[in-house]
């Protein structure tokens, strides 16, 4: 039996888009704004759909407008990029997401830095990228502002933490050091290579792993007490030659050790739909130039 707090990232994403729904709310009321989301698929990835599907879902759950646009696979990258044209130029969209992977004959970092970055409610164009490590107001990657999130409701104040992150990833890693540098955290950032890695790792009160290992992290690495995100999310031999989800992390040992941790599934994922929505009210406020509740 575990001795750790289990994290519930079901219900903080509940409880993130209510707070999603209030502010479209506010907007609406305040302002005469109707934050409104566009999604690009292009092909048919199985997995794609079903996310986009569950991102319209919610988009209009939280009062928000929502659009899908379905190209077929064979779908030419100059189209695509005239579909984020004409996207970027309709004032009634206030966040564009182009569902990845893309196919192959497309360059997705071409259709990515085509968004307009105050659109950009994946946070991946470069201007997000500069605006979050200079501490300018951006638009976020969803999953490393949903782990935060996630730490913080164990502790609300993160200042002066020693937190490692396991992972370099532009899409986490480096996003999330960048968060919690801003949380007043002393980071370290360590990665596949890293020499002596639990050494590092124990000596922290809080670790965010996403390096894509399965299970790498284990009980012995963790110091006790501390606080444990693990983003990954790895498809693995299970029983029956079923195939089962785990993370990076080796839970039944780490929980065992750890002052609070995430499970996977029901941990960081569900966070990362709720906070693209959050982003998308965000970008909304932002075009307008009025207040966000979230920046």
């Amino acid at each position: 039996m575990s001795a750790a707090q289990i994290i519930d990232g079901k219900k903080i994403a509940a409880d993130v888009r209510a707070e999603v729904a209030a502010e479209v709310a506010r907007l609406v009321k305040e302002h005469g704004i109707k934050p409104g989301l566009a999604v690009v698929l292009v092909g048919e990835d199985a997995a794609s759909k079903v996310y986009v599907k569950n991102k319209a879902e919610q988009t209009v759950a939280c009062g928000m407008n929502s659009w899908e646009h379905r190209l077929p696979a064979e779908t030419s990258e100059a189209d695509l990029l005239a579909m984020v044209d004409k996207l970027n130029n309709d004032p009634a969209c206030h966040g564009i997401l182009v569902q990845l992977p893309l196919p192959k004959h497309i360059n997705s970092e071409k259709v990515l830095n085509a968004i307009n970055p105050d659109k950009d409610v994946d946070g991946f164009h470069p201007v997000n990228v500069g605006r979050l490590w200079v501490g300018e107001r951006a638009l976020v990657p969803c999953t490393p502002t949903g782990s935060v999130i996630l730490a913080k409701s164990v502790k609300p104040n993160l200042s002066g933490m020693d937190a490692v992150v396991i992972g370099r990833s532009n899409i986490v890693g480096k996003p999330v050091a960048a968060l919690l540098l801003r949380e007043n955290c002393t980071v370290t950032i360590a990665h596949s290579r890293t020499k002596n890695i639990e050494d590092i790792v124990k000596c922290a009160d809080l670790v965010i792993a996403a390096v894509g290992i399965p299970e790498m992290v284990k009980g012995s690495w963790i110091r006790p007490g501390a606080t444990v995100i693990d983003v990954g999310i790895n498809r693995v031999p299970g029983e029956n030659g079923k195939t089962k989800l785990v993370g990076d992390v080796a839970y039944d040992e780490c929980a065992a050790v750890a002052g609070a941790i995430t499970p996977v599934p029901g941990g960081v994922g569900p966070m990362t739909i709720a906070c693209l929505l959050r982003n998308a009210a965000q970008a909304a406020a932002m075009q307008a130039g009025v207040k966000s509740a979230f920046a």
